[in-house]
């Protein structure tokens, strides 16, 4: 049995227990995407490197990046942290549509309806570049058309979605109000997006990995960029002390590894989310779903091992405020029972996203005077197209051709209404969880610990961070975040160490994780001097 503590908000702990005999959920959180893929090994960088274009992010913005610039004729290298399609890529529920929830009456009700229109072209322009690249190249990577749906189960957001239909009509968007959905379970109404698309991703981008190193470009892994030494041609600084040097550095590391002045750490706020591979007896009836309500429940199918599953997903919140993680899971579990009668749960795995304060990307010039140094970022969990089109308005950009869709991505925008109010309650947020952190106290010793259990205890008055994995190994790391100085908390679910300020986490042994925070975990007494005195920091 796996029995998992996790701290509470009055330096207690509570306790998860989850029978993974018995149950259903698999032990380990590991995505389907990227497990059995067998992707080439690439070398770290470990002598400076001058090409046209340093690209910094191995998902698909990255590597559709590189995809389209080496056809350009550009040199090109990518340089990823970890290995290649490791982080939200590789995490995703991978569908490619336009219908990114309740979001086309917000954007009409806050930026007008030609901006709203913009961003529906721009996402459904990348949808049909994807399919093009399939097409061309003959991609076997399980793409196939869906209609996508958004659906109720309350009054009030039966409400919302009449008022996204109506935006749908005034935006020319092929769909429209239907009554039932094929489930059993009762909803008040859905809205449907006619022709979307789903796929595998990690095949899909794994033939744009052949590509790019069949016409010259260069791919570097476990190659950590740490900062941007500005000029002409700027200099991306890796932290084994090596440097790539290009015309044009393209940060598609999904928190933006260097924020200049743009501040993106106070501008944006990282989610956390869950899905399970599940075989169910029912068969699945074709389409994509998510619920408008909340818990949010997301639905599509997939096929695994020659079978057709079905994806749950959902139980999104925010990073390192999630409480006990494995029930996020379980609640999936739990659901995928009622709807589908599951008796066999293959995969699980969570997956993080950022969403800046007025819900578009911010895609392009990081700093006004910075204009040779780009940034992709806050995808909102729809990375699959918004990913695509930053790849396709970077290509414009470094080319010098005209993208109508520049001015709608700008990281220089700012929406008086809604980006002044989100702006203040996230960075709120942050403060909140920062003053808490420093003052909690937990009474828990690791002796207490069993097998595969973490907590937040205290050695000599000192905040530590606690696991001892199944083998019975402890391991203990400083709880500072290494970003801003934030004080991390355990997830149960995926055995790692989040930060609740900026979505910055750890793996059990205090290895990065995601981003913005680019050290490890320390096993000393750190604080948040430490990283903002350093000299290698992007931020």
């Amino acid at each position: 049995m796996g029995k998992i503590r996790f701290k509470t908000a009055n330096g207690g702990l509570s306790v998860s227990n989850y029978n993974y005999a018995n149950g259903k959920l698999p032990q380990d959180s590991i995505s389907y995407w990227t497990k059995d893929i067998q992707l080439p090994d690439f070398p770290s960088l470990d002598e400076d490197l001058n090409v046209d274009v340093v690209i910094v992010g191995g998902g698909i913005t990255g590597i559709t990046s590189a995809y389209l610039l080496v056809n350009e004729g550009f040199n090109v290298a990518i340089l990823e942290a970890g290995k290649l399609l490791n982080g939200t890529t590789g995490h995703t529920t991978a569908k490619i549509t336009a219908q990114h929830g309740l979001i086309y009456d917000e954007l009409i009700q806050n930026i007008g309806v030609s901006t709203a229109s913009l961003y529906y072209e721009a996402n459904t322009e990348a949808l049909q570049f994807i399919q093009k690249l399939i097409d061309n190249h003959q991609i076997p990577c399980d793409f196939v058309h869906q209609d996508a749906y958004l659906y109720s189960t309350t009054e009030e957001y039966a409400s919302k979605l009449e008022k996204e239909a109506q935006a749908y009509k005034e935006l020319g968007i092929e769909g429209g109000l239907v009554d039932s959905i094929p489930f059993d379970f009762d909803i008040k109404n859905a809205l449907v997006m006619k022709n979307q698309a789903q796929f595998h991703p990690v095949h899909y981008l794994s033939l744009l990995i052949q590509i790019i190193t069949e016409k010259g470009g260069r791919i570097f892994e476990n190659t950590t960029a740490v900062n941007i030494k500005n000029g002409n041609e700027p200099a991306v600084l890796t932290r084994n002390g090596a440097s790539a040097t290009g015309k044009y550095v393209l940060c598609c590391s999904h928190f933006p590894f260097y924020e200049g002045a743009g501040l993106y750490s106070t501008r944006m706020h990282a989610d956390r989310s869950y899905i399970i591979a599940a075989k169910s007896p029912i068969k699945y009836p074709g389409g994509m779903y998510i619920s408008a309500d909340q818990p949010t429940r997301s639905l599509r199918s997939a096929i695994i091992n020659g079978e057709e599953m079905v994806l749950v997903g959902g139980e999104s919140h925010k990073t390192g405020q999630g409480g006990d993680t494995l029930a996020h899971y379980k609640a999936l579990e739990t659901f995928g029972q009622e709807v589908f009668g599951v008796d066999q749960i293959t995969y699980r795995w969570s997956a993080q996203d950022l969403t800046t304060v007025d819900k578009i990307p911010y895609i392009g010039k990081i700093t006004a005077g910075q204009k040779n140094v780009l940034i992709a970022s806050g995808y909102r969990k729809w990375g699959m197209t918004n990913g695509t089109a930053a790849a396709l308005l970077f290509r414009d950009i470094v080319t010098g051709k005209k993208n109508k869709y520049e001015d709608l991505y700008t990281p220089l925008r700012f929406h008086m209404n809604p980006s002044l109010k989100n702006f203040l309650v996230e960075n709120a947020n942050v403060v909140s969880h920062l003053i808490k952190g420093k003052w909690e106290v937990s009474n828990h010793a690791a002796t207490a610990l069993g097998n595969d259990e973490g907590a937040v205890i205290t050695i000599n008055g000192q905040r530590k961070g606690a696991y001892k994995d199944k083998e019975g190994k402890l391991h203990i790391v400083d709880t500072t975040c290494t970003h801003i100085g934030c004080e991390v908390e355990w997830n149960c679910g995926d055995r790692s160490w989040d930060c609740p300020c900026h979505g910055s986490r750890f793996s059990y042994t205090g290895e990065v994780l995601e981003g913005p925070a680019e050290k490890p975990l320390q096993n000393y007494d750190y604080s948040m001097l430490d990283n903002l005195t350093s000299e290698d920091s992007g931020y």
